[in-house]
């Protein structure tokens, strides 16, 4: 529930922008509203920020805060942030809530993700992170859609109280029905923080950052694509965000169990799918048709890294669980902030809506070639540690004290 509510937090805007534009800032809008629409964009990477800023400051901070207690408190503080986003006056002062909206993101996500470990046991890392990630990919297919059409239909503020209700029952369940969930052992600020130390944390990292804005170079302007570029209704938005969704939602589960057998190979399969699917879009993305097809592959291609990404971070993190958990998040949402902005650059300068994908396209290769130079140096490290058998790369090692 709590990846559902925050797939929609975080989603529903992507295929509002339009009236999010034309709402606050009308005279803009009247002008042009291909420009208006790619300024409002700044509301995407706004949330992404928050979530950039939160997740290693709530990370590292409260640690050794029970979990389940953390969750709550991340929960109330979503609510409090959407019901913000829904009811502020203007454009600089919803940029501002969504920031904040953003803030519990990284950390909520992180912790939850540490809780599913828990619950599921050694070995089962990489299915517990995708079953926590399903929620958010579950949103895509039901929730997302469905509150955009409302959202069209009844007004985009409307679309936000509904999300913020979201997360309210989300904290009623957690307080419910989720089993006590104690903090790590010995956590501490200074422990959490080592995680800053190990180059490896700062490569994946980059490639979450890079390799996967090219997701949202491309997500950010679905709705722009559909409707300025092939010339369809609002209406068919949805129906878009829906097919992306079931991709999403496919590709993460395939993410998990790969990530479980081969961290590595699970990468460099998503990222060749990422690839043809942001060149696909690029070439088609003035037909419907074409949109459906590569935005399907986008969204199956991008979930299957996901998994393996925070998987990867948790592993090479080392004793620094917590805030290894939720550094993923922060660094998949400056690749949602970099794609976001990126793609408005683009769509602004007169380039097309299928611009965005080639933009995001060079973003991926840039991900593939931080990829490949993670492994290379673990297999040199452990090379010259002497060191045999299993690694990180095809066996995740068990969660920290569990």
């Amino acid at each position: 529930m709590g990846g559902f509510a925050i797939g929609a937090t975080e989603f529903v805007a992507l295929g509002l922008l339009p009236n999010i534009a034309r709402d606050l800032m009308p005279v803009a809008f009247a002008h042009s509203p291909e420009d208006a629409t790619a300024h409002a964009g700044i509301l995407v990477s706004a949330y992404a920020l928050g979530v950039v800023v939160g997740a290693p400051t709530i990370a590292a901070t409260t640690s050794h805060v029970p979990r389940k207690k953390l969750l709550l408190i991340l929960l109330a503080a979503f609510v409090v942030g959407t019901v913000a986003s829904a009811i502020l006056p203007t454009f600089g002062l919803v940029v501002l809530a969504r920031f904040a909206a953003g803030l519990p993101h990284g950390a909520y996500f992180g912790i939850a993700a540490l809780a599913a470990g828990n619950l599921m046991g050694p070995g089962n890392r990489g299915k517990g992170v995708a079953f926590v990630f399903t929620g958010l990919t579950v949103s895509n297919i039901v929730g997302v859609p469905l509150i955009t059409a409302l959202g069209q239909a009844a007004g985009w503020r409307v679309a936000y109280f509904v999300v913020a209700v979201i997360f309210a029952l989300t904290f009623v369940a957690v307080a419910f029905a989720l089993p006590p969930q104690p903090a790590e052992h010995g956590a501490s600020i200074k422990r959490e923080l080592s995680a800053f130390s190990k180059p490896q944390v700062w490569l994946v990292m980059g490639v979450g950052a890079i390799g996967f804005g090219g997701f949202f170079a491309v997500e950010s302007y679905i709705s722009a694509a559909v409707t300025q570029g092939a010339g369809s209704p609002e209406s068919v938005v949805p129906f878009v965000l829906v097919v992306v969704g079931i991709g999403m939602t496919i590709g993460n589960l395939l993410g998990g169990w790969g990530a479980d057998r081969n961290i590595a190979r699970t990468m460099f399969a998503g990222f060749a799918g990422l690839l043809i699917a942001l060149a696909g879009y690029a070439l088609t993305a003035h037909t419907l048709p074409g949109i459906f097809v590569f935005a399907f592959l986008l969204g199956c291609a991008g979930s299957v890294i996901s998994p393996a990404i925070q998987t990867r971070l948790m592993v090479v993190a080392g004793d620094a669980q917590v805030i290894g958990a939720a550094l993923n998040h922060s660094a998949f949402d400056i690749g949602n902030s970099l794609g976001a902005y990126l793609g408005g650059v683009v769509i602004a300068a007169g380039l097309g809506v299928g611009a965005p994908a080639w933009v995001g396209f060079g973003l991926a290769i840039l991900g593939v070639a931080l990829t490949v130079v993670s492994f290379s140096l673990q297999k040199r490290s452990h090379q010259r540690d002497g060191i045999s058998g299993p690694s990180p790369t095809t066996q995740p090692v068990p969660i920290g004290g569990l």
